[in-house]
């Protein structure tokens, strides 16, 4: 029998409404086809075959061009970047690659937690430009959804250790990267790019040393702000008062504020919690309706044995901290604001 994925079995036991009843109620199906919804549904569950037949090569809008203003991409299953013709698709950044000043990359995955710290995320989720000079120079930030662990170690998860568990939790969270378009005339000893002084005036450079770059890990002090703030479900052993989280966890989701800030959502973090069999009591009603479970399978292999604060039994309140919505200042690096 094939074991269940525990991200599959619903943890909703109200008797409230599910989200496809309230759809239901409120979109008829002739409005929710006029939409495109139900077609680009029917056609997601069709396949990739339904969908080589239905998408057009290009989309045209009711002019005689095309209505993005080039020619669209056929759907493939090609393992490969593919852009429309007469563009081009280069790495800006990559896994390990320094946010500002930090080491370099090292092949082999042996960068240690402290480098990662200072190095680009894994598994890239929501993406921003913040921009300080329109075009030519801004901000990029984005997050840093999960980790692949059997790619993060020389040895993948064989032998987990509190190292092993630090560098899973830096390569998690947020990045903030400075760029910049065409070549910096300002610097003459050239030394802020990483791409040579040659390269073309249109191409994009990461700014090597940068006040605003940097990282924000599972790690990283944020604040708790609002009516959260201080209750005694957000208690912990190293937070008595409930106002400091450390770090964030499976950052998905992404906006912008009208006043210029990033936010950025955590979502499954229940399984980064867990506890040995023998404490699976502690588990409370609260936890499993999101989906907690003393044998969750978890995100990050061995955490719990190694960082207490992941640890059910140890910390029943420390899950109450995540899966949030957070707050980052890009453009405010000294005090590092953020806040949930």
């Amino acid at each position: 029998m094939a074991k269940l994925d525990s991200e599959d079995i619903g943890t909703n036991d109200s008797n409230n409404e599910t989200f496809q009843q309230v759809l239901d109620a409120r979109l008829s199906r002739r409005g929710f086809v006029g939409g495109g919804l139900a077609t680009a549904a029917g056609l997601t569950l069709g396949g990739v075959g339904a969908l080589l037949k239905a998408v057009p090569a290009s989309a045209h809008g009711r002019g005689s061009g095309p209505l993005l203003g080039f020619q669209g991409i056929a759907v493939s299953t090609a393992d490969t970047v593919v852009v429309p013709q007469g563009y081009t698709a280069e790495v800006l950044i990559a896994w390990g690659d320094p946010v500002s000043n930090g080491p370099a990359f090292n092949q082999d995955a042996s960068n240690s937690a402290a480098d990662q710290v200072r190095q680009w995320g894994m598994h890239n989720d929501g993406l921003v430009y913040f921009p300080i000079d329109g075009s030519r120079r801004g901000l990029l930030v984005q997050n840093h959804e999960y980790t692949d662990d059997g790619l993060l170690f020389t040895d993948g998860v064989a032998n987990w250790n509190a190292e092993k568990t630090n560098k899973s939790l830096n390569a998690h969270g947020v990045s903030i990267l400075e760029i910049k378009r065409g070549r910096d005339h300002d610097d003459h000893n050239h030394r802020r790019w990483r791409t040579p002084w040659h390269s073309k005036d249109s191409e994009w450079r990461v700014v090597s040393r940068s006040k605003y770059a940097r990282r924000i890990t599972a790690e990283t002090p944020i604040r708790i702000a609002g009516p959260a703030a201080g209750h005694p479900l957000m208690s912990t052993s190293a937070d008595p008062k409930g106002r400091e989280v450390l770090g964030m966890l499976n950052n998905c989701a992404n906006g912008v504020t009208p006043w210029g800030t990033y936010l950025t959502c955590e979502e499954n973090f229940n399984g980064y919690f867990q506890t040995a069999p023998a404490n699976a009591a502690v588990v409370t009603a609260h936890m499993r309706r999101y989906g907690i479970a003393a044998d969750a399978g978890g995100f990050g292999p061995g955490w719990n044995a190694l960082d207490t604060r992941f640890d059910l039994a140890a910390e029943p309140n420390e899950s109450n901290r995540f899966g949030w919505t957070i707050e980052i200042d890009p453009r405010n690096p000294p005090r590092n604001r953020c806040r949930r």
